[in-house]
């Protein structure tokens, strides 16, 4: 029997707890296959509104003649909408720090994570309230023999009554969440890790171990479940390192592989950070050194494929796992790697065999390439090394930003086969000139910043301080905050002065875990970021390719290609 708690351990009142209610309409129910149409979210706390979030979405695809009858949305209000690239982070920054409620969470959070994944956003991990589950345990069968929202709304008596539009489903939850929270306070639910509690399936071991959070600081940090033989099991980051671990020990966590963890956890230990970017950057390191069970990613940080040119009298595109100047990446897969080598070869005559092919006295027979007019067969003499040297040059400068030459040649082609009607191949050529825009803007961006001995950034902490991050050779050297009242400069001076020291290797990323550049990276393109100041100019080459990804997006949504004339 667990003993009672302590006022300080119960947590946080539902009438102070912030819930973002949230509702999507999409093509479909797959969120692999499918998109989202449109988004409505009500911001509530304390019974009060606080904020509503509600827009259309272009789901850069068809939508189903059954869905646009059943929600009403069709192709004709969805054009021109903005897309999920634009609408998420505002989604959210709306949603940040808040509770998330759903109605059949399982699928609108699914929907958002996988949105997440495919934008390049870290999920925040929120606690999320489902009103399905909650009015499953509140109310019985007789009561309620339907937990669909308008059964519910009927039975509540809602103002707001739901239409298969987002927003105005999203209202309708609203009313439903207050309803049954009236009815948790008669059993004595009064705070959200006690209505997190409440939900069913939570073993009463995991109820018990709630006790492992109780040393845990209410601040930034990384989490460390160890095993009964001080293994790592689990390492996680959190906003509020206490609340989150106690989350792990309640309905909230339904996933089968962490009930497990936590049934085999015997303590907790945390590491407390500065701020959310050296948590998630810890978080990457401790990953790497202790390669816990049942973490499913991030064990490996140095684990990509890069592309880049063999060091012979005739270079041909390779990928390896090491990089070395000049190459282009990283790529979390080999697939997405050869997809951009592919789109490589349509621009530049390289060969693609894999012989070696002397400087002079060639002598090999022309393979069927050679027949096709795709390659000059250098293996059989027809090419000199002088003849075969702008191309190489042509991949070099391509890379690197110095021109983009490449990218026009394979827009000028891709318009030549829609001219054709070869629409299929069009649209193939089409695909992989994005993904190869998409690799290089990313491969730049990335190598740019690598290429920084010092960089020192700030962005404010939303209570009047500072947070300040120096960045050596794209690794997180020091981080540290400088509270409301306090002079930042000081403190500013006390971080670069105890920052590691970061000793640069060959390589883009001038030997920067790539997961750890991207993350660094990521919280230096927030809005609201501020330079202190570099040591050197931190800036792009004036042909990289960032200038094209308007023409990536318009390529991804299959709408008509047009000419790159910038």
């Amino acid at each position: 029997m667990t003993g009672q708690l302590s006022f300080d351990e119960l947590g946080t009142p539902l009438r102070d707890t912030t819930f973002v209610v949230f509702d999507l309409e999409t093509t479909g129910g797959s969120n692999e296959e499918d998109a989202v149409t449109e988004i409505g979210a009500v911001k509530v706390r304390g019974g009060q509104v606080l904020g509503e979030f509600a827009t259309l979405v272009d789901p850069e695809r068809g939508i189903p003649p059954m869905v646009a009858q059943l929600t009403g949305i069709t192709q004709l209000m969805v054009t021109g909408a903005p897309t999920m690239k634009t609408v998420l982070p505002a989604f959210l920054e709306f949603a940040a720090g808040a509770v998330l409620v759903a109605h059949n969470s399982g699928f609108d959070v699914g929907f958002m994570k996988a949105a997440c994944e495919r934008h390049g956003y870290r999920w925040p991990k929120p606690s999320v309230v489902c009103t399905v589950k909650l009015a499953r345990r509140v109310l019985s069968r007789d009561e309620a023999p339907s937990c669909r929202l308008s059964a519910l709304s009927d039975l509540f008596h809602t103002e707001t009554k739901p239409t298969h539009r987002a927003l105005a489903d999203a209202r309708t939850t609203v009313e439903v969440l207050h309803a049954l929270l009236e009815r948790v306070g008669n059993v004595g639910v009064h705070s959200l890790e006690e209505l997190l509690a409440y939900l069913p399936e939570v073993t009463p071991e995991q109820r018990r171990k709630r006790s492992l959070a109780a040393h845990l600081p209410n601040t930034p940090g990384v989490y460390l479940f160890r095993g009964p033989k001080e293994e790592v099991l689990y390492v996680g980051t959190a906003s509020d390192l206490r609340r989150r671990v106690r989350q792990y020990f309640t309905a909230s966590e339904g996933r089968r592989r962490l009930r497990e963890m936590v049934a085999l956890a015997v303590r907790v230990d945390a590491v407390e950070c500065a701020h959310p970017l050296e948590a998630e950057v810890r978080e990457l390191r401790l990953l790497r050194a202790h390669r816990p069970a049942y973490n499913r990613r991030s064990k490996n940080p140095h684990h990509a494929w890069w592309l880049t040119l063999t060091d012979e009298p005739f270079p041909r595109i390779s990928l390896v796992k090491v990089p070395r100047d000049g190459a282009l990446g990283p790529f979390r897969t080999r697939k997405a790697a050869e997809a951009v080598a592919e789109a490589l070869l349509d621009a530049v005559p390289l060969r693609s065999c894999t012989i070696k092919i002397p400087a002079t006295n060639q002598r090999a027979s022309p393979c069927a390439l050679a027949e096709l007019d795709r390659c000059r067969a250098p293996c059989a003499g027809k090419q000199t090394v002088d003849e075969y040297s702008p191309a190489v040059i042509a991949v070099r400068d391509l890379v690197v930003g110095r021109s983009a030459d490449p990218l026009r040649t394979l827009v000028t082609q891709l318009n030549g086969l829609a001219s054709a009607e070869r629409f299929e191949e069009a649209a193939r050529r089409r695909d992989r000139l994005a993904g190869l825009v998409r690799s290089l803007d990313r491969a730049q961006r990335l190598a740019a910043l690598a290429a920084l001995p010092q960089l020192v950034a700030a962005r404010p902490d939303r209570e009047g301080g500072w947070e300040f991050a120096v960045v050596r050779y794209g690794r997180l050297a020091s981080a540290g905050v400088a509270r409301r009242g306090t002079r930042p400069m000081p403190v500013v001076d006390a971080l670069v002065a105890s920052a590691e020291t970061v000793v640069p290797t060959p390589g883009p990323l001038r030997g920067a875990p790539p997961e750890e550049a991207g993350v660094v990276l990521r919280w230096l393109d927030q809005p609201g970021t501020r330079l202190v100041y570099a040591d050197e100019p931190w800036s792009s080459p004036a042909g990289a390719a960032a200038a094209w990804l308007p023409w990536a997006e318009q390529a991804a949504s299959a709408r008509p290609i047009h000419d790159h004339r910038n």
